[in-house]
């Protein structure tokens, strides 16, 4: 039996680029196909991104795939196109006709096939065979074609009949020419396909700001991953060191109790031995006074007085010389109470050791959860919802669980340091340390816009900053003061959306993408990272949340000399202390923000 040919739809063999015929197939490692020369093209505008992605599933590829040849996909291709020279194409397979949905040729006479092309100017569907003239005939040349189109009337005008050929912007709507010297007579207006092109413009520059963003986000997956695999790294490491710990607990307490065991059993048989000797010496001191006994009694017979006091002398000299009491020779004993006492004394004071380290160990893991919380998915919902140019999100650090085991706990001092007669203790003495500073424009990142006399930052799409040798340019968005800090200082900051208000030397890194340069996460910076759920301090990568209610005005105040810099939340006159720090600072100090999300802001209050 003759085996049927396989019938191909065209549009199987269409490069999604160019919308026509593959010519020189290739096929990307994902594996969708493309012309040569489009997906070359397409890849050389992603050159300077050094990132490559498949146009159809956005697959990435770094670095740059080597094409190869579709061989097999080529001879369809040409085969294809030889039956087609030929004539001899089988009748097209029941899924080339059109059916509920699809748009119809308008040539097809019988039963209809599926349209591939419309002709603005025909009006009219066509089939691929039916499509051919438009291809070969020199007077269709300039026949408009696009892709097959149901809904051809509403290229039509209703009144005039022709084609709407025409953009009225005064309207901002399709006309015909006909339109254009009557209702719409003395309207501003152009060609369909001039109106087209600048729209186009604007739609390229969509497509590139979505793409940029989807490389970014792409980037932030990649960043969310390693800090995820980070994650389980580390909690892997922490559960092992904890075991080891425990472990090494465990044997020390085992080695201890074999050694009490140990020293009881040698103090037992000590302790036995000489009761042992006792108990021998005072059987025989017995048996030695039962026979002197018997031997006065016999002297107590004695009826001849004269023999009675001649044995009487010898017998209780006798008998006073060898009686040697053992009560004398033996202490009341403990039976080792004390032992157990001092066993119990040692399980107590274990127990509470266990107690309070087990506290210490359980807020330390509570604190990992909380930055999770507050920097990884927090970040992610900012990046996903709020911000259509939000920078990549900002990493949490932090040591080992293993090394904060023994760690000491970084507790929030109360207010102590208002108590000290020298330093001020109201609101009203807090605002006479009060200074303008203003924020350098030099400093700021592309993405932060000054605003107020420069006191005040908003995070934006990208601006036209010139380049400065002194202005950020990583991937975080900060912005330092013009003006040093030194002596006292104090001033307030309103916030909204997701804020970091620090401290900093002027020396801190400006170019670099690493952490160096952020905010909090050196030793030339101090940050207090400011959010609706709540406050987090941050210093050399080390990060302490900070709970109580959160105001959207913090207070800063720095004493230079005697190495305190403090955070307040205000409210009204009210002052709550944040979180204090008790440091030297050897460098002059400069204020500044990084911003998180499209629309933050941070604004330097006026405390006049």
């Amino acid at each position: 039996m003759a085996q049927q040919g396989v019938g191909v739809d065209q549009e199987q063999l269409c490069c999604s680029i160019c919308l026509d015929v593959l010519k020189d197939p290739v096929t990307v490692p994902c594996g969708h196909s493309y012309c040569r020369r489009c997906i070359e093209r397409y890849w050389n505008q992603d050159d300077q991104r050094g990132t490559f992605s498949c146009p159809q599933c956005r697959h990435a590829f770094i670095p740059r795939p080597v094409l190869k040849r579709n061989t097999m996909l080529a001879e369809v291709v040409e085969s294809l196109k030889k039956k087609k020279k030929t004539g001899l194409q089988a009748a097209p397979p029941d899924h080339c006709y059109a059916g509920p949905g699809d748009v119809a040729c308008d040539f097809c006479t019988e039963r209809r096939l599926k349209a591939v092309k419309t002709c603005l100017q025909c009006l009219v569907s066509y089939c691929d065979t039916h499509l051919q003239p438009h291809y070969q005939s020199p007077a269709f040349k300039r026949h408009q074609l696009v892709q097959a189109s149901g809904e051809l009337q509403e290229n039509i005008c209703s009144r005039h009949n022709k084609v709407n050929d025409l953009f009225c912007s005064t309207d901002q709507q399709c006309i015909c020419s006909l339109c254009s010297v009557e209702e719409h007579k003395g309207h501003d207006t152009t060609s369909a396909a001039a109106e087209r092109a600048e729209r186009q413009k604007e739609v390229d520059r969509s497509q590139q700001n979505i793409q940029q963003r989807i490389q970014e986000r792409e980037k932030d997956v990649k960043v969310f991953h390693q800090e995820v695999e980070s994650i389980k790294h580390r909690a892997d490491r922490a559960v092992e060191d904890s075991d080891t710990i425990f472990t090494e607990l465990i044997s020390s307490m085992e080695r201890r109790r074999s050694e009490v065991r140990q020293l009881i059993r040698d103090q037992q048989e000590r302790q036995v031995s000489r009761a042992e000797e006792l108990r021998r010496r005072a059987g025989q001191e017995v048996t030695e006074l039962r026979r002197r006994h018997a031997e006065l009694e016999q002297l107590s017979l004695t009826e001849d007085h004269i023999r009675f006091l001649q044995r009487y002398t010898s017998s209780l000299s006798t008998t006073s010389e060898s009686t040697h009491p053992v009560s004398s020779h033996v202490r009341p004993l403990r039976h080792f109470e004390d032992v157990t006492v001092a066993v119990s004394k040692m399980r107590d004071r274990l127990e509470d050791i266990l107690t309070e380290e087990g506290t210490n160990v359980s807020e330390t893991v509570n604190r990992v959860d909380v930055s999770l919380r507050d920097s990884l998915l927090h970040d992610a919902d900012h990046a996903v919802a709020q911000s259509p140019e939000a920078h990549p999100p900002r990493p949490t650090l932090r040591p080992p669980a293993s090394a904060l085991l023994g760690a000491p706990r970084l507790v929030n001092p109360p207010l102590v340091s208002l108590s000290t007669p020298a330093e001020p203790k109201t609101r009203a003495e807090f605002l006479q340390y009060s200074r303008p500073i203003t924020l350098d424009p030099n400093t700021a990142h592309q993405r932060l816009s000054l605003s107020k006399g420069n006191r005040k930052v908003t995070m934006m799409d990208n601006q036209s900053h010139p380049d400065h040798p002194e202005r950020f340019t990583g991937r975080w968005p900060q912005v330092l003061s013009r003006e040093a800090l030194s002596g006292r200082w104090y001033s307030e900051v309103e916030w909204s959306g997701d804020c970091h208000i620090a401290v900093s030397h002027k020396d801190i890194s400006r170019t670099r993408s690493g952490l160096e340069c952020v905010f909090g996460f050196n030793d030339k910076s101090w940050s207090l990272y400011c959010t609706e759920r709540g406050y987090t301090f941050s210093h050399r990568r080390i990060e302490t949340p900070i709970p109580g209610r959160v105001s959207s005005r913090v207070g800063v105040y720095l004493d230079h000399s005697a190495g305190t810099l403090s955070f307040y939340g205000v409210s009204d006159d009210t002052m709550t202390v944040l979180h204090t720090v008790h440091t030297t600072f050897t460098h002059n100090l400069h204020v500044g923000f990084e911003l998180y999300g499209y629309g933050s802001t941070a604004e330097l209050c006026d405390l006049k």
